[in-house]
């Protein structure tokens, strides 16, 4: 299976190294809310529910804070968030996905706007890059000592298209339409992943300078810190220099 971009493989440890517990917690939050006021709070028949719990484990969220936020979705006065993406250039025309889940969406629309105009990018209208990002499932597992043969086998088994070792950390990735199988594979497994979800993966990666790429990994750091934000993904090509110049 061929492996993913150098890009996945840095951000990951970076995220593992800068990550504000906080935010990361209210970003899983906002998804168990949703997924709860959508499909109910009952995780063994509520799937996306289901999958926000195993993230939320994932991420080291204590057990209460989980079982309140469903609790807290449940109740009558459960805020109510609107999920909605942007799409856009960075300078250097890095195509930027913006998916994001907030209860006032003037005041999303305008935050966002703003960075992308503070740091030389333009937003597009929707539907403008999707043709860039293909959606898929991507899994990260912890490599604790299982048979990543055996694992490949019955990944590939279940539908996944790609699996990748990078130190202690296994990544599966399938399309997305095999998502499903692929998740009750791992339950079956008794596999709980750290992470899991459906992903925009870029299709092509754009190669700009040091200088803009830095410029442009300003501006994805700054979304990902409002907590309207959910997931921002772009297609910068992760170079050697860059790497090398992001540890």
């Amino acid at each position: 299976m061929s492996g993913h971009s150098k890009w996945s493989t840095i951000k990951r440890k970076k995220g593992a190294i800068d990550a504000k517990r906080g935010k990361i917690f209210t970003k899983i939050i906002k998804e168990i809310i949703i997924a709860t006021k959508e499909g109910g709070g009952d995780p063994e028949t509520n799937a996306r529910l289901r999958l926000a719990v195993q993230n939320a484990k994932g991420a080291n969220m204590p057990k209460d804070n989980i079982e309140r936020a469903i609790k807290k979705a449940l109740g009558s006065d459960a805020e109510s968030f609107l999920e909605t993406t942007f799409e856009g250039y960075a300078t250097g025309g890095v195509a930027v996905f913006v998916e994001c889940l907030t209860d006032n969406n003037n005041r999303t629309v305008a935050a966002v706007r703003s960075v992308f105009n503070k740091y030389g990018g333009s937003l597009g209208t929707n539907g403008s890059l999707s043709f860039l990002f293909d959606r898929k499932g991507i899994f990260h597992i912890k490599n604790d000592g299982v048979s990543i043969e055996d694992l490949e086998l019955e990944m590939i088994d279940a539908g996944a298209s790609d699996l990748e070792v990078d130190g202690d950390t296994i990544t599966v990735t399938c399309a997305m339409e095999d998502f499903g199988s692929v998740n009750r594979k791992l339950i079956e497994l008794r596999i709980e992943p750290d992470e899991a979800g459906l992903k925009r993966i870029p299709n092509d990666t754009k190669k700009v300078d040091l200088e803009v790429a830095k410029k442009v990994l300003r501006l994805v750091d700054t979304l990902e810190d409002d907590d309207d934000i959910q997931y921002v993904y772009h297609n910068l090509e992760m170079t050697d220099e860059l790497a090398a110049e992001l540890g």
